[in-house]
């Protein structure tokens, strides 16, 4: 994996993604050798549980904050895609159940057409090669997608959406999205919860409900893509950050699914993602 930049005194740990939308990385005090790698570790086990509970409270699993933060940090988009989808899988497990357990949110009329659909074309871009420049510009308009996505507007009250979407157009969608969340590494909550509300066919809480499932059977899909010798190309770095993601995950899809997403938590996501996405674009 990819290993932080130190001084070459030695005396300060620079860790980019910490710090987004700064020009240069961020440094912290440290040593070489262990201390850099326990420091690295512990920012990334902090930022990817942040990251899995503000997705979470929305019925996210966070692929696209976790490949933010890889891409930032300098990792090969064949070790980022595998590990997000993986931190994506365990996240997804938790919000599927989470907001699952709540009545009249979750519709297998809405799931099923977008991911039988879905699947097969997530396991094909799961397949198909992504180049690091690419990479970082795929990852980049995914960021301000996903931000996009977290300053939709939600109000103050809803109620729960009947209407089902058309076979036609549910199935061709999936397609779509499947193939581009397999190719970039994500489960494709930020592409159909948007799709869901704007076109009437679910309440923002019901779209939570449904994506989340959606991301997982996504995320299993590119994964089967990648392959398993990508998958264990992610490192032994996923022995922390699963736990963290998991825990994270939880607490932010216990409070999305009871209470609804605070505003300024999601505004706050938004930022940052805004922050991310313009610099892995413009850099």
């Amino acid at each position: 994996m990819t290993e932080p930049s130190s001084s070459a005194a030695g005396s300060r740990l620079c860790v980019p993604f910490v710090c987004p939308f700064c020009v240069s990385p961020l440094c912290v005090p440290g040593g070489g050798g262990v201390w850099s790698a326990a420091v690295t570790e512990f920012l990334l086990v902090v930022v990817f549980a942040a990251v899995a509970a503000l997705y979470a409270s929305v019925g996210h699993a966070g692929a696209s904050g976790y490949l933010g933060v890889l891409a930032l940090a300098g990792f090969a988009a064949g070790q980022a895609r595998p590990a997000a989808l993986v931190m994506n899988v365990a996240v997804a497990l938790v919000a599927s159940w989470r907001f699952g357990r709540v009545p009249g949110l979750f519709r297998w009329s809405h799931f099923l057409p977008f991911a039988t659909a879905s699947i097969p074309a997530a396991w094909l871009g799961g397949r198909l090669p992504l180049e690091q420049g690419a990479f970082r510009v795929a990852v980049g308009v995914v960021l301000l997608s996903a931000a996009g996505r977290m300053l939709w507007h939600v109000p103050a009250a809803e109620v729960p959406i009947e209407r089902r979407p058309p076979l036609g157009p549910a199935l061709a969608l999936g397609a779509v999205i499947g193939l581009a969340s397999g190719w970039i590494g994500v489960g494709g909550g930020i592409f159909l919860s948007p799709l869901l509300i704007a076109l009437g066919w679910a309440s923002t809480r019901q779209a939570s409900a449904i994506a989340a499932p959606f991301i997982l059977v996504n995320s299993l899909a590119g994964l089967a893509g990648l392959g398993l010798s990508a998958a264990a190309a992610a490192g032994p770095q996923l022995l922390a950050w699963i736990p963290a993601v998991l825990a994270g995950g939880w607490a932010g899809a216990s409070f999305g699914s009871r209470r609804g997403s605070s505003r300024t938590l999601r505004r706050l996501l938004a930022a940052v993602l805004l922050l991310a996405g313009g610099k892995l674009l413009l850099t």
